[in-house]
């Protein structure tokens, strides 16, 4: 089968047209997954009876929706009614939600088929997928090295051909720096722009959840499904959602692509900075014009993030206390006991440390020193990007500063963790669409994203520049030589 007939939009115009049967569909990705994915981990749970019921009945009733027989793969911090969601910890291990995320939703009113939940770090608190409660996925390009993370798991199964798209959540590069590492288009919309409700929650001023797709017409197609206001997310927009497939093709003349130079020195592979230089240059013969601007602040995005994001971790997380629903401590002899035991054996070390450093940014003493001014320098970050945005289209950086890393290299240094999501994090401080599509591969085969960023609410403009970039690299047609087993133990 041609590469373009696995998308999004093949599929869907396959079912839609009869040439293909939406239980065919399901049935082809359920097999991929049962044959390969040992060696890869990319699911967590696969809804196999689940799957194939609802294809049968959008078979029988011939639904015509948009994504009518596609499958997806949904993030385990996602819920879905009748299906496990533990944000891949032991603190929620056996959990099943009584109700559908909005973007669960959605997906199955446009006639998706969710046929498993995919790895991710634990509560999505990670850049590698290495801490998730339930192992680690691994990269298909090389099965030594990460998939990035905290949605790996998503990552993986589209870069694999699983299936033609899945749902991931990015608080500071999440969907974008795993797409990166695996060769695929991800998507993160404006913050508000799609709903958060049955997200478990992270760092909820920066949590959103997008798509991972093969191509940014694709990542168009299902934005579209998931966009729009929703009364049960009072912090959704009610900007109107444009068809954001249309224009795609229209050429790139007198886009103006902003590059932040200095930012993309020290620290960043050569190869990284390689395929960035020609991205560029490719941009420049497609018509788009270059001008280099500075985000003066952007070196603080980093501290800023992990205050930010840690105070609000762990004021989202004092609900997993063993009380009313996940893990309880069988050693629970008083109340306080319980709540420390249950805590300290269900989280893992990640978890931990990221809730001990909220804990003390919002402590008496320190919250002015550092929450409060963490959020004062995240108001000069979006006011840097404003400032841009008054000459350029787009910011044009490397989605992450070096490739696809080995497993175990960062997880006992978690500052050099941290740091991949160095061009990533301004984009969740800022609530700013930003999308990272393939750009190229290093000299020893792995994968670089190139990370374009838009303004508020104008994913059309940041859709336009990636999908006219995308048509002339076509580095979407590569695919990686997925094994058939692999070294999980």
């Amino acid at each position: 089968m041609a590469v373009e007939d696995q998308t999004v939009a093949g599929i869907a115009d396959a079912v839609a047209t009869g040439r293909l049967t939406a239980v065919a569909a399901c049935r082809k990705a359920l097999d991929h997954i049962e044959q390969r994915d040992k060696a890869l981990h990319a699911f967590t749970h696969v809804a196999r009876t689940e799957a194939l019921a609802r294809a049968e009945a959008l078979d029988r009733t011939r639904s015509s929706g948009p994504l009518a027989g596609v499958p997806v793969g949904i993030k385990d911090n996602i819920c879905t009614q009748g299906l496990p969601t533990t944000a891949s910890s032991k603190i929620l291990r056996g959990y099943v939600p009584p109700y559908d995320a909005t973007v669960v939703d959605r997906l199955q009113s446009a006639g998706a088929v969710i046929v498993g939940k995919t790895n991710c770090d634990e509560f999505a608190m990670g850049s590698s997928t290495e801490n998730s409660a339930l192992g680690p996925t691994l990269n298909p390009w090389d099965v030594t090295r990460t998939p990035g993370g905290s949605s790996g798991g998503s990552a993986v199964a589209v870069a694999a051909g699983f299936v033609p798209f899945a749902l991931g959540s990015d608080t500071g590069g999440s969907i974008r720096q795993p797409a990166a590492l695996c060769g695929v288009v991800g998507f993160k919309p404006t913050y508000g722009r799609v709903s958060r409700y049955g997200l478990l929650a992270f760092a909820s001023s920066l949590d959103q959840i997008g798509p991972f797709t093969r191509t940014v017409r694709d990542a168009a197609l299902v934005t579209s499904v998931l966009a729009g206001h929703d009364p049960a997310d009072s912090t959704t927009s009610r900007e109107p959602v444009p068809d954001l497939a249309a224009g795609l093709d229209a050429p790139l003349t007198g886009l103006k692509i902003g590059v932040p130079r200095a930012l993309v020195g020290d620290g960043v592979d050569a190869d990284v900075r390689r395929l960035f230089d020609e991205a560029l240059e490719q941009y420049r013969a497609l018509g788009a014009t270059l001008a280099d601007i500075a985000l003066p602040h952007a070196s603080l995005a980093i501290p800023v993030y992990y205050l930010v994001a840690t105070a609000e971790a762990s004021s989202n997380l004092a609900r997993y206390d063993g009380v009313r629903y996940g893990y309880r401590t069988a050693d629970a002899s008083t109340l306080r006991r319980m709540y420390d035991r249950t805590r300290d054996e269900g989280f893992g070390p990640e978890v931990k440390r990221r809730i001990m450093l909220g804990t003390y940014v919002l402590s008496a003493g320190y919250y002015d020193a550092y929450y409060l001014k963490a959020q004062q320098v995240r108001t000069l970050i979006r006011g840097d990007y404003e400032a841009a945005f008054k000459n350029v289209d787009v910011v044009a950086m490397p989605t992450s500063p070096t490739p696809a890393f080995a497993l175990g290299e960062k997880v006992n240094d978690p500052l050099q963790m941290y740091l991949a999501d160095v061009f990533t994090v301004s984009a969740n401080l800022t609530g700013l669409p930003a999308i990272s599509v393939p750009c190229g591969f290093t000299a020893g085969r792995l994968p670089v994203g190139l990370q374009l960023t838009g303004r508020l609410f104008d994913e059309q403009t940041v859709l336009h520049a990636a999908h006219a970039y995308e048509r002339a690299a076509a580095w979407w047609r590569e695919t990686p030589p997925v094994p058939v087993s692999a070294g999980r133990g």
